[in-house]
């Protein structure tokens, strides 16, 4: 969506009203329930209302509706990372954010572009050991052909909702695939927090911990107990819809000593197993 200007208009004026658009298009694009918030009635237009997104990034109702309305006022980095993370949007959409507010773009938030190529080959030549490349927020950054069949659609879903803890927690599917999922969402939520305590201001990380906690009462529930845990590898179980009960030795290999990046792969424990996942590598997608 982009908003029309005079000829006459300035440089300047015309990013701001192209940032006014772009605001527009991606509240719209937002229900309720996705943000968390219940529903009142009839909605006029479609996706959030200006006063909730500025609720939701904790700020000014006024001071939010002036930046749609292409007002000339500047906003901090802080107020654009809070947006941005109210707004979900994903790196591409979030520099973007950044460039027409003026401020120069962030980093990527997910180490994506700093994936050793040869860790992806690795990752590949592994087959038919389902293997993946996660950083230390649990978001997935890439897996081979047998770890997509394993835990299936993830390559369908947008860039923003691969990270494990999204997953663990709002996915009917992911959650019926993991047995002993009690166990394995508590000891997921404790990583995690022991991993925040080094990234603990950092915009990405407390926007997914909002949003779980939003959507999922029972990552609420176990974020409150403030447990930690350590890295460490142990056994898992899948129920596979189509290849049944699997049984996967998880093993996690940092890619470099001040890399969060991490190898993880899914090594079968038994024959049974081990001829269930050379079917899975063969089967076409799911």
């Amino acid at each position: 969506m982009t908003t029309s200007v005079p000829a006459e208009a300035t440089d300047e004026q015309v990013r701001r009203r192209e940032l006014a658009s772009f605001l527009r298009s991606r509240r719209e694009r937002i229900s309720p329930e996705q943000a968390g918030l219940p529903l009142t009635g009839r909605r006029r237009t479609p996706g959030l209302r200006r006063e909730e997104v500025a609720h939701l990034a904790g700020m000014g109702v006024t001071w939010y509706t002036w930046l749609e309305q292409g007002r000339d006022i500047k906003v901090s980095e802080q107020v654009l990372a809070a947006i941005a993370s109210t707004l979900r949007l994903d790196p591409h959409e979030r520099a973007h954010l950044y460039t027409l507010a003026g401020h120069p773009a962030p980093p990527m938030d997910r180490d994506s572009a700093a994936i050793p190529a040869a860790v992806l080959v690795m990752v590949r030549q592994l087959e038919p050991i389902p293997a993946a490349v996660i950083n230390a927020r649990f978001d997935l950054l890439a897996g081979n052909r047998t770890y997509e069949r394993l835990v299936g659609g993830v390559d369908h879903l947008p860039f923003e909702d691969r990270n494990w803890l999204l997953l663990m927690f709002t996915s009917p599917r992911w959650r019926a695939s993991v047995l002993d999922w009690e166990d394995a969402a508590a000891r997921l939520v404790a990583r995690f927090r022991s991993g925040m305590a080094d990234h603990a201001t950092e915009s990405g990380w407390k926007g997914l911990v909002r949003r779980l906690r939003q959507e999922s009462p029972e990552f609420e529930r176990l974020w409150e107990q403030h447990d930690v845990r350590g890295p460490e590898n142990f056994t898992k179980r899948f129920l596979h819809p189509e290849a049944g009960l699997l049984t996967l030795d998880y093993t996690q290999l940092s890619v470099g000593e001040r890399s969060a990046i991490k190898l993880v792969t899914y090594t079968p424990v038994d024959e049974e197993t081990w001829a269930k996942v050379r079917l899975l590598g063969e089967r076409g997608p799911q």
